[in-house]
């Protein structure tokens, strides 16, 4: 793996396997990558995602660890591959993308991170809900 321009030594941790996978998604998108990948956009990589999350599905109902693993790789590459279209379509930038799931994850988690008590998981499944709705209404 060292010879990929992108990458100056084999990642030894989950934030540089990210650093190392969104920089080959941007990668195979110059001119010195891959053709297919420079054509699509991110609407086109979006459906190539549904496909691969449908495997993953499939792979976890049958609990066959190494398939969901290959499975659940092959989703998360195509979702950065996506945001990297994305990215140069002008859309986002996987920052603010990040930023916002951070956020989104902890107004969601209000039982968790607020106020709201929840015992059980119904009452985190309202917690929840009445925390959507509240971002509605706003």
């Amino acid at each position: 793996m060292n010879h990929l321009p992108h990458i100056s030594s084999i990642p030894n941790s989950e934030k540089d396997w990210f650093d190392a996978l969104i920089a080959l998604a941007r990668y195979l998108r110059t001119p010195e990558g891959c053709p297919w990948d420079r054509e699509q956009n991110g609407h086109a990589f979006a459906g190539y995602l549904q496909g691969e999350v449908d495997e993953l599905i499939e792979a976890l109902a049958e609990k066959d660890a190494p398939h969901i693993e290959e499975e659940a790789g092959d989703v998360l590459f195509t979702l950065l591959a996506t945001i990297a279209a994305a990215e140069e379509d002008g859309y986002l930038k996987l920052e603010s993308v990040m930023e916002k799931a951070h956020e989104k994850m902890i107004r969601r988690h209000d039982h968790v991170f607020g106020d709201v008590k929840a015992e059980t998981s119904e009452d985190a499944v309202r917690a929840w809900e009445e925390a959507k709705r509240k971002e509605r209404e706003s």
